[in-house]
């Protein structure tokens, strides 16, 4: 692919340079090529400051010491070949240790041009008038990393915003990933990077996974919800502006103040207020059909689909294509494949006398975010509800109590489903012997599918990281499987020896 971008300024040659940032990823190599005074050192100084987030990095050039090494979210090296005696000097600028891990920016790749992989991406700066122009040549994957970030970049221009500065914020499960707009009161505008997922292949009824499990394929549910739960009363991202096609949102920011302390531990009167908006929602009713009209993306009807039997035995079925596997280092054995599907059958039939409402799937302390200058159930910020579902009110309590990225001590996770429960109680009533059923039914489903995405996220995604959190989701899993109704799934877990409520038969 070759893009060709009109430059007019160094300032634009310095936002060319902070968009790259946000499309190189380890193993890229950015040629710099162009005349002296071309703007290839302003592009990279700008790339480099960008990947630190720091624009008062200091950045020296390169062009006596061959190569400068940066400790960046990215490691980054920046080579100047200008003075390269022969391309096998490359080698021992130490060039391959770089590319590893890292990204290397080469500006005079014509010294070294047969040793450079072939893979790199090359931006050539030539002058034109009182500007540049950049010319871009890249193949797959990097041309279509470089063609989003360009895309991001026009959305912006259209919005007003062409002068915006971006800045890597976050990435998470899925394909999305969020930047964050510095804006010049020291404010912050949030964009998501929602790009369209790739189809995967049929696995129900000539169905993907996303389409069972009604995962949200475009942005429009989170406009939708966020609509919705705006409308009633809860802090959630207002959408500033949108583009639906192209999957970019800018929200407005709701901080980075968590419910956690420095140290990663729960603090309780955060999660306790956390329990209390969501009795607060579970409550009242919410609208299954939400309607959009907006006048940057027009209308749109959206339908909140329903956490049904047939989603629910797909969740669970992780657990035999993944975390089985990953364990016993052999596939589910028919048998044993028939009867955990058997159990399931059976308890989904009891989930599905359970209480329903808006199951916002993820309601946890990653997607929590502590409100500081608001009262009551304000305080608590929801984000990430965009594959939400009419299901069971247990199932998102279930998934704050039991909170699979922190370690949630047993009399604090009573307190907290107490004091859910005691709300519940004022708002109307609720069965609390049948919604403690429900908990436990739901942390299970839960469960068994997060020790299956772990390691789907591991070995097919190439996200390692996640693994972390297994053991304290076994020890929920545990816990929840001691409950009387899920006997017969903890008569098989005991008797297939995966790792889970093993230690129970002694």
């Amino acid at each position: 692919m070759r893009f060709a971008i009109q430059l007019e300024s160094d300032a634009e040659t310095q936002r060319l340079g902070e968009d790259l940032a946000l499309a190189l990823k380890p193993g890229d190599v950015l040629a710099l090529s162009g005349d002296l005074g071309a703007g290839k050192s302003t592009l990279a100084r700008a790339l480099l400051k960008a990947l630190a987030d720091d624009p008062d990095l200091e950045v020296p050039s390169p062009t006596f010491t061959l190569v400068q090494s940066y400790d960046l979210r990215i490691p980054a090296a920046h080579f100047d070949l200008y003075r390269l005696s022969g391309p096998d000097e490359l080698d021992e600028l130490g060039f391959e240790e770089a590319i590893a891990d890292g990204i290397a920016l080469v500006e005079w790749p014509e010294r070294a041009e047969s040793v450079l992989p072939v893979s790199r991406v090359l931006l050539t700066l030539t002058h034109e008038g009182q500007g540049r122009i950049a010319e871009i040549v890249a193949e797959e994957p990097q041309a279509s990393r470089i063609a989003r970030t360009l895309t991001i970049r026009g959305f912006l221009v259209k919005c007003g915003m062409q002068k915006a500065r971006r800045r890597y914020l976050t990435g998470d499960a899925s394909v999305r990933a969020y930047e964050y707009l510095p804006q010049d009161d020291g404010s912050r505008i949030i964009l998501m990077d929602w790009p369209k997922p790739p189809k995967g292949p049929a696995v129900h009824d000539g169905k993907t996974y996303a389409e069972v499990a009604h995962i949200a394929q475009d942005p429009w549910s989170f406009i939708a919800l966020s609509q919705a739960l705006l409308d009633q009363g809860f802090t959630a991202p207002e959408v500033l502006a949108a583009d639906c096609e192209n999957g970019i949102l800018l929200i407005n920011d709701l901080g980075s103040e968590g419910i956690l302390d420095a140290s990663g531990a729960p603090i309780e009167a955060r999660y306790r207020q956390a329990a209390l908006a969501l009795a607060a929602l579970h409550a009242r009713p919410f609208p299954r059909a939400i309607n959009v009209k907006r006048a940057d993306v027009g209308s749109h009807l959206h339908i909140i689909p329903d956490f049904d039997h047939v989603p629910m035995r797909m969740e669970v079925r992780l657990l035999l294509d993944w975390y089985l596997p990953f364990k016993l280092g052999r596939e589910a054995l028919e048998e044993e494949r028939e009867a955990y599907l058997a159990i399931w059958d059976g308890l989904i039939e009891e989930i599905d006398q359970a209480e329903k409402t808006l199951l916002m799937r993820d309601v946890h302390s990653p997607n929590i975010l502590w409100q500081t200058d608001k009262d009551g159930i304000g305080r608590v910020g929801l984000i990430d509800f965009q594959d939400s579902m009419i299901g069971p009110a247990a199932y998102d309590v279930a998934s704050l109590i039991r909170d699979a990225r922190v370690t949630i001590p047993p009399d604090m996770t009573e307190r907290l489903l107490q004091a859910y429960l005691e709300a519940r109680e004022a708002d109307g009533g609720v069965d609390a012997p049948r919604f403690r059923k429900d908990i436990a039914l739901m942390s299970a489903q839960r469960g068994c599918k997060l020790v299956g995405l772990w390691v789907r996220l591991m070995k097919r995604d190439g996200k390692p990281g996640y693994m972390k959190h297994m053991p304290r989701t076994i020890a929920y899993l545990e816990d929840a499987l001691s409950h009387e109704a899920l006997a017969p799934l903890r008569d098989w877990f005991r008797t297939v020896r995966i790792g889970i409520v093993e230690s129970a038969m002694e």
